[in-house]
């Protein structure tokens, strides 16, 4: 068996899916691989086991296989996916779930072969309504602000209730609650509980305190 293969047989995440694991997924850009195993444990401590980490940077694959072999208790999951290669290179580092910011036919068909649960990236309803024609019904609602925010998700509820979204982009602590009301939003996705002072400075314990706030938003 692959390695490839090996990753794409993996249990899924326990749960009834990425959407429901916690009210807020971390989307974290690691430009140093040894933070990944000290900021996961801290974001878990926190209350917030699912990490979006992003194949923008180098570090990104060592950090997701870091945290996959020593913070079993995180759901590692890999984010900006762009290419099917992608996800082959996210399941053999470990990646529990996988997230695009949009699709293609071929990715979308690498993400539905993986066997992990994955978040396809769509901003209209055309991108919606040939999801849920493929079966899928969780997505990624980006760029969430700049796409038309709470009101435009709140306009489909009705014509679309099947679809689910974890909306991504511009949504901060003030504006997390709004999204997570919404009858067709499982959980949304942030850096605020990451500033860039508290990651350079290595203060696990402030992204604890703030991963702690934000798991506490939906309660």
């Amino acid at each position: 068996m692959s390695d490839v293969t090996r990753a794409a047989s993996s249990p899924a995440p326990s749960g009834p899916s990425v959407l429901g694991l916690a009210p807020v997924i971390p989307v974290v850009v690691l430009h140093d691989a040894a933070d990944a195993v000290p900021l996961a444990r801290a974001l878990v401590a926190g209350g917030l086991p699912a990490i979006e980490v992003t194949l923008r940077t180098p570090a990104a694959l060592d950090g997701i296989r870091a945290v996959a072999e020593e913070v079993p208790e995180a759901v590692i999951g890999a984010g900006t996916l762009l290419a099917p290669g992608q996800v082959a290179a996210a399941l053999v580092a470990g990646a529990r779930f996988l997230v695009s910011p949009g699709w293609s036919p071929r990715l979308l068909g690498a993400m539905k072969d993986s066997g992990v649960p994955f978040l396809p990236g769509v901003s209209t309803v055309s991108e919606v309504v040939t999801l849920l024609d493929e079966g899928v019904t969780e997505m990624k609602f980006f760029p969430a602000e700049a796409a038309g925010g709470t009101p435009y998700l709140h306009s489909l509820v009705s014509p679309l209730p099947q679809a689910r979204f974890c909306p991504t982009g511009g949504i901060g602590r003030e504006s997390a609650p709004s999204y997570l009301a919404l009858p067709n939003v499982g959980c949304v996705g942030g850096t605020w509980m990451l500033p860039a002072d508290a990651l350079a400075a290595k203060d696990w314990d402030r992204v604890r305190q703030l991963a702690r706030e934000a798991a506490a938003l939906a309660a």
